[in-house]
């Protein structure tokens, strides 16, 4: 998955869990999850999967 979808499917999760649902669609997919708890973690493992999509981006650009 490319750096600009996982930031949608982030902002995708942070909606959800901020407007208090558990259930996520995202590319025609639906995700129920079964706590507030267990999407927080989805959040947070995506926020780390692009934080390391950044990184590798950042040193694969040349001059940098």
């Amino acid at each position: 998955m490319d750096l600009e979808r996982m930031r949608a499917l982030l902002a995708a999760l942070q909606e959800a869990r901020y407007a208090g649902v558990r259930s996520v669609s995202y590319d025609g997919k639906s995700i129920n999850y079964g706590s507030d708890a267990e999407l927080a973690n989805a959040i947070a493992d995506l926020e780390g999967r692009i934080a390391t999509a950044a990184c590798l981006i950042l040193n694969a650009a040349p001059g940098v």
